[in-house]
C-alpha cells in the first residue's frame, strides 16, 4: 500500500497505523474536495444572514455570549494561540502523526466548513513529515482542543515542529519541508480544535498494539495448555454452543487448531483441569469481543462529522453539537482495560499453576535438577509484580472531571486517559505473556514422550529461538526481557 485515500469513509484503524508508523502517503479524494467546498458556502451563507455560529461570530466557552463583530479571520488566529495550555511531555512522533491522520478523516467527512485550502494545507504538513511538538497533557475528554492548538499553531508557522529528527521552529520547518502556512479564514480555527482527533488516532494506535498482543496471548495460553497437559474436550463445538457468549466459539476453535496433533488427545486427562486453563476461551473471548467493540467505537469516531458548530450541507444549516463528546469511546475502553486485566489474570494463574509444586507430572519449579533449585519459583514474584500494575491501571477514571469554563462544560469524558493507561498497560502485560511463554515452553521440554500440536510447536520453536532451555539456575529476567522485545515487533500465527 502506497496512498491511502480520505473519502469521508472507510478509514480503519489498520489505516491509521499504516500512516502513523509506515508513512503511507494520504490523498484527498476529489469527492471530498468538493464537500468542504459546498460546506465552506453553505457555512459563509449562513453567517451572512445574522445566525450566530459558535466559534466564528462568537467566543469559546465561557465566552460564549461574547460577540465577534470584525476581524473575524484574525480572531481565529487568537483562537488557537489562546488554547496553547497543554503541558507535559510531547507526544511521540507516530503518535503525532496519527493525530494528524485522524483530524484529516474527520474533516473530510464534510461537516466542519473548513476551507478547502486549510485542509489541503494540513494533508501536505501530513505527508511531508512535519511533526508538531504537542504536549501531552491537557485533554479531558470533551474534545481534545487544548493539544490540538500545537497542530494548528504549526500549521499557520508558530510553535515548535519536529522534521527529519530536528525539532526547529514551526516556520523553519515548514520552509524546509518546501511549505507555506494558510491564511485562516472564519471558522478555521476552531475547524481544526474542536474534535476527539488525539483520543481518536491515538486509541488507534493503542487498539492495534493490543489486537497484535492478544494473538501472542492466544498462543501462550496454548502451550499453557500442552505444558499442562489439559483436557482439549474443553474446546468441544457442543461446549461453547451451549453458552456462546461474544467471542468464546471462535476463541476455542483458535485455541483447538493451534494444539490440533498434539499428543493431549492420546493421554488420560484430568475430568476437570483449573479454571485458568479450563476457562481460556470464555477469557480470552471476552477479551476479544470488548476489543471489537472499542475499534468500533474508534472506527466511528474516524469517520464522523464530530464538530461543534456542525455544518449541514443537505440542509443548507449549521448548528451546535455536542459531536465532539466521548462517552462512548471512554466507556469502550474502560471496559477494555478490565478485559485485558481479566485475560492477564488468567495468565498469571497459569504461571503459577506451571511453576509451583509439582503437577500433571511436572517436577517442581519446573526445575530439572530438582534440590534446592530454585527453578522458575522466583519468577512468581515478577508475575505478581506485572498483575498488580495491570490491575492498578484497569480501574475506570472516566467519572475524574470538574466543571470548567465557568460551568459551560460541567461534564468530561477522560476519554485520553483512558486511552493511554490501556496503552500503558501493553508493557507490563507484552512481559506477562513472556513470562507465561518462557515457564510453558520449559513444561514441554520436561513432559516426557510429548509432542505439541501443529500450532502449538511454531510458538514452542519460536521462544527456543530466544531462549535456551533452563538446565540450571540462572537470571531468567534477561530471558523474558529478549522474548518480549521479539514479540513487540512480530505477528503472531494465526
Amino acid at each position: 500500500m502506497t496512498t491511502i485515500q480520505l473519502a469521508g469513509s472507510g478509514i480503519s484503524i489498520a489505516d491509521i497505523a499504516a500512516i502513523a508508523r509506515n508513512q503511507v502517503q494520504v490523498a484527498a479524494d476529489e469527492h471530498v474536495l468538493a464537500r468542504l467546498a459546498q460546506a465552506r458556502l453553505v457555512l459563509e451563507s449562513v453567517a451572512a444572514s445574522g445566525q450566530p455560529i459558535y466559534g466564528m461570530n462568537t467566543g469559546l466557552g465561557g465566552n460564549l455570549k461574547t460577540a465577534v463583530t470584525d476581524e473575524f479571520a484574525a480572531f481565529q488566529l487568537q483562537l488557537i494561540q489562546g488554547r496553547g495550555a497543554a503541558v507535559g511531555e510531547p507526544l511521540p512522533r507516530d503518535v503525532t502523526h496519527a493525530v494528524i491522520a485522524a483530524r484529516l478523516a474527520m474533516l473530510a467527512v464534510g461537516g466542519s466548513g473548513i476551507s478547502p485550502g486549510v485542509f489541503e494545507a494540513l494533508l501536505a504538513l501530513l505527508n511531508a513529515g512535519v511533526h508538531p511538538v504537542m504536549r501531552s497533557i491537557g485533554s479531558i475528554g470533551a474534545g481534545d482542543l487544548v493539544l490540538l492548538s500545537a497542530m494548528a499553531r504549526v500549521l499557520v508557522g508558530e510553535g515548535e515542529a519536529e522534521y527529519r529528527g530536528e525539532v526547529l521552529a514551526a516556520s523553519e520547518a515548514l520552509a524546509r519541508a518546501g511549505l507555506k502556512p494558510p491564511i485562516l479564514q472564519p471558522k478555521d480555527g476552531i475547524a481544526l480544535l474542536n474534535a476527539s482527533a488525539v483520543s481518536a488516532g491515538e486509541g488507534a494506535l493503542v487498539l492495534h498494539d493490543l489486537g497484535r498482543l492478544l494473538g501472542w496471548q492466544r498462543q501462550a495460553a496454548a502451550l499453557s495448555f500442552e505444558g499442562m497437559a489439559g483436557n482439549p474436550a474443553i474446546f468441544a463445538t457442543a461446549i461453547q454452543t451451549a453458552r456462546p457468549t461474544p467471542g468464546q466459539v471462535e476463541e476455542a476453535r483458535v485455541l483447538e487448531d493451534a494444539i490440533t496433533g498434539s499428543s493431549l488427545y492420546e493421554g488420560n486427562a484430568a475430568i476437570q483441569d483449573p479454571l485458568s486453563l479450563r476457562c481460556i476461551a470464555a477469557i480470552q473471548g471476552a477479551l476479544a469481543d470488548a476489543l471489537d467493540r472499542a475499534e468500533r467505537s474508534v472506527e466511528l469516531e474516524l469517520n464522523s462529522a464530530t464538530d461543534n458548530p456542525l455544518v449541514i450541507v443537505e440542509e443548507r444549516r449549521v448548528l451546535s453539537t455536542g459531536n465532539f463528546h466521548t462517552p462512548a469511546l471512554a466507556l469502550a475502553f474502560e471496559n477494555l482495560g478490565l478485559a485485558l486485566a481479566q485475560a492477564a489474570a488468567a495468565s498469571a494463574a497459569r504461571f503459577i499453576q506451571l511453576t509451583g509444586v509439582g503437577r500433571n507430572g511436572l517436577p517442581r519449579y519446573l526445575s530439572p535438577i530438582g534440590g534446592p533449585s530454585a527453578g522458575f519459583v522466583p519468577m512468581q514474584k515478577t508475575v505478581a509484580a506485572l498483575l498488580a500494575s495491570i490491575r492498578h491501571k484497569a480501574n475506570p477514571v472516566m467519572l475524574d472531571f470538574l466543571p470548567v469554563s465557568e460551568g459551560v462544560e460541567d461534564h468530561a469524558t477522560q476519554s485520553l486517559l483512558t486511552i493511554r493507561k490501556l496503552g500503558q498497560m501493553l508493557t507490563s502485560w507484552r512481559l506477562l505473556i513472556a513470562c507465561e511463554m518462557v515457564a510453558a515452553a520449559q513444561a514441554v521440554d520436561l513432559r516426557q514422550g510429548h509432542h505439541c500440536g501443529a500450532g502449538t510447536r511454531t510458538t514452542y520453536e519460536m521462544i527456543r529461538s530466544k531462549v535456551l532451555v533452563l538446565c540450571e539456575d540462572r537470571s531468567l529476567g534477561e530471558d523474558v526481557w529478549a522474548l518480549a522485545s521479539h514479540l513487540e515487533g512480530a505477528i503472531a500465527p494465526l
